[in-house]
């Protein structure tokens, strides 16, 4: 799959092709919809499936310090629409400048001049241009004149989720909050994740008989509410059962706020410095503060024993 930064990135020769444009954040299975079906009439046609999307968010330069919690950085979008058959993402770089285009310049600067859109593909409530001004009316009226037409698709798949409101990011960023990770796996289609650098925290868990990877997550990730949680940590390509921990330590009266994961049974690991994927699960208990380190030590042995089974159990279900 091809990825390119901006404008200018994108081949001389590129030929026609089907579009779709959001910001996609987490891919869960309501932008599944839409991508998909852009997939499904490129191949129809012959052509490319493009994917456009932003960086930064657009709140962010429209409403500085709105930026919400991000479900999935950009290259892991990448990832999950490579595997839907997408054959391109453009991520444009979201500026001042570029939020003042009018729905009218947009399309020609994006999807007439360069993509050479022949069919683009969104939801309802596609909104783009200045002030959120053009619709999926105006872009089928700017699709008469520049030669392409517009598919909506709806997009409102609901499950059990948030007492069945419709899929959307805005849904999974507030299970996510909430620690309800099952309900965002149900509405992403998958466990929610949280990338990041192993560093060196206060060594506590080590201390304790239980070695954890304590992770320096990215900007604005959007991390489970404090508990702790059964999962998978990854790390090389390898993924392991995992109990997670996210919160402030208050046992020893911590104040930093952190995500670590404990892979179950793993004896001798060094992950200092690397990379590593947290996929949450299932929600286990809240953030305590015990009467002692052996009712700590206990209540961890529970934790890790139930996590283990959590995550054998989906195993066998996946």
């Amino acid at each position: 799959m091809q990825r390119w930064r901006g404008l200018e990135d994108i081949p001389e020769d590129w030929g026609r092709s089907v579009v779709t444009i959001g910001s996609y954040d987490g891919v869960h299975r309501g932008h599944q919809l839409i991508i998909g079906r852009a997939v499904a009439r490129a191949r129809e046609l012959g052509v490319p499936a493009v994917v456009v999307t932003f960086d930064p968010h657009p709140s962010e330069v429209v409403r500085p310090g709105s930026h919400p919690p991000l479900l999935a950085p950009h290259q892991r979008r990448a990832e999950l629409m490579a595997a839907l058959g997408v054959d391109a993402v453009l991520i444009l770089p979201f500026t001042q400048e570029f939020s003042r285009l009018t729905p009218a310049d947009f399309v020609v600067k994006v999807l007439v001049d360069k993509l050479h859109a022949r069919v683009v593909v969104e939801g309802p409530n596609f909104r783009f241009g200045h002030r959120a001004a053009g619709n999926v009316d105006s872009l089928r009226e700017l699709g008469t004149t520049y030669d392409y037409e517009v598919e909506v698709i709806d997009l409102y798949e609901r499950g059990a989720a948030g007492g069945g409101e419709p899929f959307s990011s805005t849904l999974v960023r507030r299970l996510v909050a909430e620690g309800d990770v099952a309900g965002a796996m149900e509405v992403l289609g998958r466990p929610h994740r949280v990338e990041g650098v192993v560093v060196r925290g206060a060594q506590r868990g080590r201390e304790l008989g239980f070695p954890t990877a304590n992770l320096e997550t990215l900007p604005h990730t959007a991390i489970p509410a404090d508990g702790v949680y059964a999962g998978w940590l990854t790390a090389e390509g390898e993924s392991m059962p995992a109990a997670i921990s996210v919160g402030t330590n208050p046992q020893f009266d911590g104040t930093e706020r952190t995500v670590e994961a404990y892979a179950i049974d793993r004896v001798g690991l060094d992950l200092y410095g690397l990379h590593v994927e947290v996929d949450f699960l299932a929600f286990l208990r809240g953030q305590e503060k015990f009467d002692s380190i052996e009712a700590l030590l206990e209540r961890m042995a529970a934790d890790v024993k139930r996590a283990s089974e959590l995550v054998e159990e989906y195993g066998s279900h996946r």
